[in-house]
């Protein structure tokens, strides 16, 4: 196969759906949050952070995993430092950005893998926003070295749930497999439920596409946060962040944007309410007019996506 930066899926970022849950471990947990594509906003991070702690005041059990890509406008050496020192606190799992950062693959670009329907000039933007990152990291050889040893998946049992944790799909830390758009189409579904039938997991939870969307049949769960750093429905700046709570913890401490069921757990979607004209403030200085990342994501930090709330709710029984 002929390499496309950016378009194409290195092979070493691929694995087998069977891998995955093989030995799960005990969440430890009243509440889990999957905090995916937090793209290096710290006013995001702090919102995310000011929810635990109203979980915990609560006297619930919390748990913050960050799966991938909570770098990528972050491209200032402080602001680089601060974000990987503050998200790598907590579990993490790398996505492609993160694996990028931490050894470079010749080729791949983003690591992205792209599908046709994105434009050529935003795969190379981000190509390009890459390389620009990757020139701060170099100057953080400890951050690197702490990314390298991140895994590309997790698996946790919480309620006797098991709850698979990862970035792109079942098949590829860059997969998108359970991308909204891919994950609204019927005939999508057979794949699906067949990676939750090798994987052995209950519920899925991803990110890397950027869109939210929540998928259930009779007997599975994925839910995919979207962003949690940028805006992801319609003249609504707030980011996503997946919440999954027991019982003890069912009632989300503010509203949730909505909440399905999967076996014993509520799975929600929460609101990142963070301070947009500080966020704003820092991305341009950092991305300043017509550079690429302003010219790929502006209008989405300031309006969000064309997608309501009813959009995302795919239901197959």
């Amino acid at each position: 196969m002929t390499e496309r930066p950016g378009r194409t899926c290195p092979i070493h970022y691929r694995y087998r759906p069977e891998q995955l849950c093989k030995a799960p471990d005990p969440a430890d947990a009243d509440v889990i949050y999957i905090v995916g594509g937090l793209y290096g906003n710290p006013f995001a991070l702090d919102a995310i952070e000011a929810l635990a702690d109203q979980e915990r005041a609560q006297g619930h059990r919390v748990r913050l995993v960050f799966n991938g890509d909570f770098n990528w406008f972050n491209r200032d050496a402080e602001a680089f430092q601060q974000i990987n020192n503050r998200v790598l606190a907590h579990d993490v799992v790398l996505g492609n950005v993160e694996y990028e950062l931490a050894h470079p693959s010749p080729n791949a670009g983003c690591g992205c893998a792209y599908p046709d329907f994105v434009d050529d000039a935003v795969v190379a933007r981000s190509n390009r926003i890459m390389r620009a990152l990757q020139a701060i990291a170099a100057d953080f050889p400890e951050i690197q070295s702490r990314l390298r040893r991140a895994p590309r998946w997790q698996c946790l049992t919480l309620a006797d749930q098991r709850i698979l944790i990862l970035h792109g799909d079942p098949e590829s830390l860059a997969g998108w497999g359970l991308a909204h758009e891919v994950l609204s189409q019927r005939k999508h579904d057979v794949r699906v439920a067949d990676w939750f039938t090798r994987t052995d997991a209950d519920l899925i939870a991803c990110t890397h596409t950027c869109l939210p969307a929540i998928w259930q049949d009779d007997y599975y769960t994925v839910t995919n946060n979207g962003s949690a750093g940028m805006g992801n429905l319609k003249d609504d700046h707030r980011g996503l962040v997946t919440r999954i709570a027991t019982n003890v913890a069912s009632v989300p401490p503010t509203d949730a944007l909505m909440t399905v069921h999967q076996g014993p757990l509520a799975v929600s979607l929460m609101p990142v309410p963070f301070d947009l004209e500080g966020w704003l403030s820092l991305f341009d200085r950092w991305w300043p007019t017509g550079s690429d990342a302003a010219l790929s994501y502006r209008s989405r930090i300031l309006w969000g996506t064309p997608l309501d709330a009813l959009d995302l709710v795919f239901r197959r029984s």
